[in-house]
């Protein structure tokens, strides 16, 4: 049975994925996962779609959850032709004013779980297989008022690149995504405790763009994908300028 595993998958990038991905294969997909926490929004996003779609209502964070998809993959023992992983979130604000637990929390989610996910998927994974990991542009330097979330995706783009190395032998093909904003419920959250630049209102794009362009850089099997001529022109400036010149700048601009 060939499959596909999508975390994050009730709202947002993740449901953009399974939709989008739900059109792009056809006989090729045996079942499409959902995994969240929120059960009725996975249905209704289920109902949409042509694939045979197992909805699994969990916490990736959760030990409990996570030894019941283990199980459940040692039992089923599908071939995983790809695995998005989109769930995360980010918090903006201070550093020593938000609540300790919501930035721990996005270590949880963005960084364990994610790792966690990875780790249980590869052993079923085959030649040409895929993994889809959302990092975001915040992964190019540091992000004051947005710091612990740039550290995770800076975790995760950094993970992302080292395993497509490693497992480039095997023809298991790894895509970072690093978008800057996207139009989804993220700011919701994000934006409860801090406000985001005015400058990132201006770049930010629609999700189905994103998603769009990181399935065609999956299958072209890029190491990192960028939408948005904005973001890749912000992603050479950090690669170029000292970031204590850039976090100067961006001192003034708020």
């Amino acid at each position: 049975m060939n499959i596909i595993i999508i975390t994050g998958a009730s709202s947002g990038m993740g449901m953009e994925f399974a939709l989008q991905l739900d059109n792009v294969f056809e006989t090729s997909i045996d079942e499409i996962w959902l995994i969240a926490r929120r059960k009725e929004q996975m249905l209704e996003v289920a109902s949409s779609m042509e694939h045979t779609t197992r909805v699994l209502d969990m916490d990736v964070t959760g030990k409990d959850d996570m030894k019941r998809l283990k199980k459940l993959l040692a039992k089923e023992k599908p071939v995983i032709r790809m695995l998005v992983n989109c769930a995360g979130y980010g918090v903006m604000g201070e550093f020593s004013k938000l609540k300790m637990q919501e930035e721990l929390g996005m270590i949880d989610v963005n960084c364990k779980a994610l790792t966690q996910m990875t780790y249980l998927c590869i052993p079923f994974m085959r030649k040409n297989s895929r993994i889809i990991q959302l990092a975001s542009s915040a992964a190019f330097m540091p992000q004051p008022g947005f710091a612990v979330y740039a550290a995770t995706k800076a975790y995760v783009n950094s993970l992302s690149r080292a395993l497509s190395e490693e497992l480039r032998k095997k023809k298991i093909y790894v895509t970072s995504v690093c978008p800057g904003p996207v139009d989804t419920p993220f700011f919701n959250i994000a934006e409860k405790d801090g406000k985001i630049l005015a400058i990132k209102k201006l770049t930010m794009v629609k999700a189905e763009q994103v998603v769009e362009r990181a399935i065609k850089d999956s299958f072209h099997k890029k190491t990192v994908s960028v939408y948005s001529g904005y973001i890749k022109a912000f992603g050479i400036l950090a690669k170029v300028f000292p970031h204590k010149l850039i976090l100067t700048i961006m001192r003034f601009m708020k």
